[in-house]
Parts: structure tokens; C-alpha cells; sequence
């Protein structure tokens, strides 16, 4: 159709409702003329599709309005959006933390498997299957075996982490001649007790009898008569004193078949340690128990060289220079 042309402006002083009414008069005269071939040429046609049309023309005017937001998207669609954009976020997150996550996973797994082995061995040793069953004595030279193990009897039966020291202590006190002890556990079933025994010295006259003791001064048995093999030790003052000290190192540091010939030990001080030696009453002068290991090879070689049958004295104080008559 032609486009209407602009109505005149209305008259100074003309009321609105006259300019209305002639405006309206003006465009339906317009419309109810036949049109022209002018007037398609003129006028733009423009499609609309048939949900366009079977809207309101409210509805129209609304679906482009900018200040309608809420009904141009609904919030299903914004939830739907922003939980689909998390989903995105964490999918990119755990594939950059998938290694660390791994190695994470390793860790845990290698720290679980050695936890349970130590709880397992644990459990394992601590129960009956690890019990003591043999006790196996070593060391003895002058203790019975049987008597130390049926000491330590009570034991027979125990785990062998949950093994009493202190029963096994008290056990072992009873035994004199027994120095110190080790103990050493050989699964499954098996306690070895490691013994040092004392090595005894010599034999001091008591209103008692004849004691047995070692370098320490330990009383280890008591006899009425001397034990044949055994010497006599006279020392003035008693096993508290430093010449029964000075002795007993003596008697530690001779070699075996020397200190087999020894009958009598006498010292009055430190200073003075003399050793008689078998049925020829041959002498040792041994002075102090300084130089101890020196002078029983010193004595030794003189010994070999000139047997105690033919000698009376052997002075060996000062190891340098031996003296033999």
C-alpha cells in the first residue's frame, strides 16, 4: 500500500482529541481505497512464520524486549548450564591430577602391604607357633648342662619375643660359677643360653674349710679339704685387699700349663706376687701384676729352656732381664 503522507500539525489551540479524530478519519480513508500498482511496488513485504502470526502481539513485542531476561531464558536452562560447565571443570581437573592421583594410590597401597606384614609378623611371632621348645646351653666347662637346663624349664612353652630375662636371671644366679649369660633366640622353637663361667684361682683357708675362688674374690664352692690340682692362695689381708687383686691377674695371665703347676700364691702387698710351682718348690718372682702377659712368655721361654727339676728361682719382675739360679 502507499505510504500515508504526514498529517498537517495541528492548529494552535486545537485540542488533542480533534487532532486524534482526524488522524484516524485521514488513514481509514487510505485504507479503504483500492490499491495500486504504485503502492505494491512500494511497500516491503516481509514473511512471518505461522508461530508469529498465532502469537499475541503482546508476546511479539516481549521476545525481543531486552528487559524481559527472565523469560527469554528460564533458569532450568541456567542450572542445566552452570552444572555442565562443573562437570567440564572437574573432568579437566582430574585429568591433570591423574598422575599425581596414581602415584598417590601407589604409595597408599605399598605403605598398607608393609603394614600388614608387620602386623602379621607380629601376630605370627608372638603366638605358639614361635614357642620356645629346645633351650641349648654353651659354655659350660664346669657346670652340668642338665642342671641348667632344668633351671630353665619354666621357660619351655613361652613365645619367644614374650621370654622372661629376669626369671632366666634369677634362674642362672643360683649357679655361682656362672660369670654372665647371653641369650639368643633361633626360630622357630629354639633358645640358646651363651654362659661364661667364672674361672676360678685358687682355694683361701676359712674357719669354714677351703673356699674356691676366682680373681673377683667370688666365693664359689666350699670344701672341707683342699681340692687336689688347685692352689693355695696366702694372702695377707684377705680377698679385699689390692694384693688379692694383684694376684688374681696373675694367675689370669699365666698360660694354662704353667698355672697347671702352680701349688701356692702368696702376696703381701701388690708389689710382691710369688708363685711356688709343683712338688721342686721352685719360685717365681713375679713383683707386680704390671706387665703381666710379657712376663708369662718371659717365663714360659725360661721354662722350656731350663726345665723347674734343675732351677730354684725364676725372677721375672722385670721381664727384660730374667733371672734363673
Amino acid at each position: 500500500m502507499r505510504r500515508p503522507s504526514p498529517l498537517p500539525p495541528p492548529a494552535r489551540g486545537e485540542a488533542p482529541e480533534r487532532a486524534a479524530r482526524t488522524a484516524t478519519s485521514t488513514r481509514e480513508a487510505v485504507d479503504s481505497r483500492p490499491p495500486t500498482a504504485q503502492d505494491a511496488a512500494d511497500a516491503a513485504v516481509i514473511p512471518l512464520a505461522a508461530s508469529v502470526l498465532a502469537s499475541p502481539p503482546s508476546a511479539i513485542a516481549d521476545a525481543g524486549d531486552p528487559a524481559h531476561p527472565d523469560e527469554q531464558v528460564g533458569l532450568r536452562e541456567v542450572w542445566r548450564a552452570s552444572r555442565a560447565r562443573r562437570k567440564a571443570l572437574r573432568a579437566e581437573v582430574r585429568r591433570f591430577t591423574a598422575r599425581q592421583r596414581r602415584r598417590r594410590a601407589v604409595w597408599i597401597g605399598a605403605g598398607g602391604a608393609v603394614l600388614v606384614l608387620a602386623l602379621a609378623t607380629l601376630g605370627a611371632a608372638y603366638s605358639p607357633l614361635f614357642a620356645v621348645q629346645t633351650i641349648t646351653v654353651v659354655g659350660l666347662q664346669q657346670l652340668e648342662e642338665t642342671a641348667v637346663r632344668a633351671a630353665l624349664d619354666d621357660q619351655v612353652g613361652t613365645p619367644i619375643p614374650l621370654v622372661d630375662e629376669s626369671a632366666v636371671k634369677a634362674a642362672l644366679v643360683t649357679f655361682p660359677l656362672v660369670e654372665s649369660y647371653t641369650l639368643e633366640a633361633r626360630p622357630p622353637h629354639e633358645l640358646v643360653v651363651r654362659i661364661v663361667e667364672r674361672t676360678p684361682i685358687g682355694l683361701i683357708e676359712t674357719r669354714a674349710g677351703y673356699t674356691l675362688v676366682d680373681a673377683a674374690g667370688v666365693a664359689l664352692s666350699t670344701s672341707s679339704a683342699p681340692a687336689a690340682g688347685v692352689p693355695l692362695l696366702d694372702i695377707r689381708g684377705g680377698v679385699d685387699t689390692d694384693a688379692f687383686t694383684a694376684a688374681g691377674q696373675v694367675m689370669n695371665s699365666l698360660p694354662s700349663a704353667i698355672r697347671a703347676q702352680v701349688t701356692t700364691v702368696t702376696a703381701a702387698t701388690p708389689d710382691d706376687v710369688t708363685l711356688t710351682l709343683g712338688a721342686t718348690n721352685t719360685r717365681v718372682v713375679w713383683g707386680s701384676a704390671e706387665d703381666s702377659a710379657m712376663k708369662a712368655y718371659t717365663l714360659q721361654t725360661a721354662m722350656a729352656a731350663r726345665p723347674p727339676a734343675g732351677v730354684s728361682l725364676y725372677d721375672v719382675s722385670s721381664p727384660a732381664t730374667i733371672v734363673i739360679r
